[in-house]
């Protein structure tokens, strides 16, 4: 396939899925060409662990560096305390000082999986926003700023347009982000700052700013937001956030979340969070039936070694063929996804063991259904999570034909 892009970071991004919009394709492309550049990512510290919800991002930096780059991870320190408004209906929750450096902590433990810090840079913003004197910041950035155009990012629109608060303190946010770019170019001659989709206002204002003061081009590159195939939102289950450090979710835990993966997803995700060559992975979406099950045991594995190393992968597969050989459940039945709102009446129609509700009352009445192995005799049963083996229950009609319910939302 012939190269759309002269650079091999954008011909990644691009032929990978990671690109949504950037301020200027040939622009950025022509400065990732002619020599190594520097970009960013900036991480506020809101909890102590990353979730998958940032992974798109973190493995933006690795094929950064992987190509030749320098990757800068910046630490929202100071940001944190403001709390950004972007694709939030309220507040985030103000954090003090203890809290937020408590959280850095946590959060600096994942990159190291990710990142050569030989040839990489981690940066706090407070190094430069605690000390910042407001009436100077003011009069020296402020003035740069279009309230009118501010309030047509969708960090801002949104809010207003569904009558939801939106603080002072919160529409400061932009501006600090803006002058986080411009610090980062004047130290460290940064030049990109890349981001989720709902962060593009936010790179835009940085992109001017560092125009208008610094007399610099430089440039913003954003992802889609990512959902899986049904539209929910990635990285939240019923359990909760799927969290990258091991001391919030087991690596057993987050290697099954990748193997349950739904089959319309597995090639998405393959490009997105593995590196297995492109050749590959449209050979691996093209399986059907049970098949594709190999191709989420290979996602499982690769996410998992990037995330927690290759023996704790390998672990986590042994663990669970152990669990599923010895419970009969079998990871090739056909899976269905449900949620806590799902009676057993309509897991039987929805996953086609009952041909209809009187189907499904007539078979819970004969006892010819069993969860887990278990005969079940409450049509109006609600499923909990401990229902889930292993991320998933296996619901049977007579003893032949049986299916798997995974539990979502």
């Amino acid at each position: 396939m012939a190269q759309k892009y002269q650079s091999d970071f954008m011909n990644i991004m691009a032929e990978r899925g990671f690109v949504q919009d950037c301020t200027s394709y040939e622009g950025l492309d022509a400065a990732l060409s002619e020599k190594s550049q520097t970009a960013y990512i900036g991480f506020d510290c809101t909890a102590p662990s990353l979730h998958v919800g940032s992974l798109v991002q973190i493995m933006m930096l690795r094929w950064l560096q992987k190509t030749g780059h320098k990757p800068i991870v910046l630490m929202g320190g100071g940001t944190t305390k403001i709390g950004d408004p972007s694709g939030k209906d309220t507040a985030r929750q103000y954090l003090d000082d203890a809290a937020i450096s408590e959280n850095m902590a946590g959060i600096k433990q994942v990159f190291a999986k990710y990142i050569n810090f030989d040839n990489a840079t981690m940066v706090n913003n407070a190094d430069w926003l605690d000390g910042l004197e407001y009436i100077a910041f003011l009069r020296e950035y402020g003035r740069h700023f279009s309230i009118n155009r501010m309030l047509t990012f969708d960090s801002v629109r949104l809010r207003l347009e569904r009558e939801q608060p939106l603080s002072f303190l919160e529409f400061n946010y932009m501006l600090l982000q803006a002058y986080d770019f411009l610090e980062l170019s004047n130290r460290y001659g940064c030049v990109l700052q890349m981001g989720g989709s709902d962060q593009w206002g936010n790179i835009v204002n940085g992109i001017d700013l560092t125009r208008r003061v610094a007399g610099r081009e430089v440039f913003g590159l954003t992802t889609p937001l990512l959902t899986t195939s049904d539209g929910k939102k990635m990285g939240k289950t019923a359990q909760g956030a799927v969290w990258l450090n091991e001391d919030m979710l087991s690596v057993y835990d987050f290697w099954q979340f990748w193997r349950n993966t739904t089959d319309a997803d597995v090639g998405r995700f393959l490009r997105l969070f593995t590196e297995r060559p492109m050749q590959e992975i449209e050979q691996l979406e093209r399986l059907q039936g049970s098949e594709i099950n190999d191709a989420k045991i290979l996602l499982a594995n690769d996410v998992t070694t990037l995330a927690h190393g290759a023996e704790a992968a390998q672990k986590a597969e042994r663990t669970a063929q152990e669990t599923f050989s010895g419970s009969g459940i079998s990871h090739d039945l056909p899976t269905f996804e449900i949620t806590k709102e799902t009676t057993l009446l309509q897991a039987l129609t929805l996953s086609g063991l009952a041909k209809s509700g009187k189907d499904a009352k007539r078979l819970v009445a004969e006892n010819a259904i069993k969860m887990n192995d278990e005969p079940t005799q409450d049509p109006a049963y609600l499923f909990e999570e401990k229902d889930f083996q292993s991320g998933v229950a296996k619901l049977s009609a007579g003893k032949k034909r049986h299916v798997l319910l995974q539990l979502i939302g």
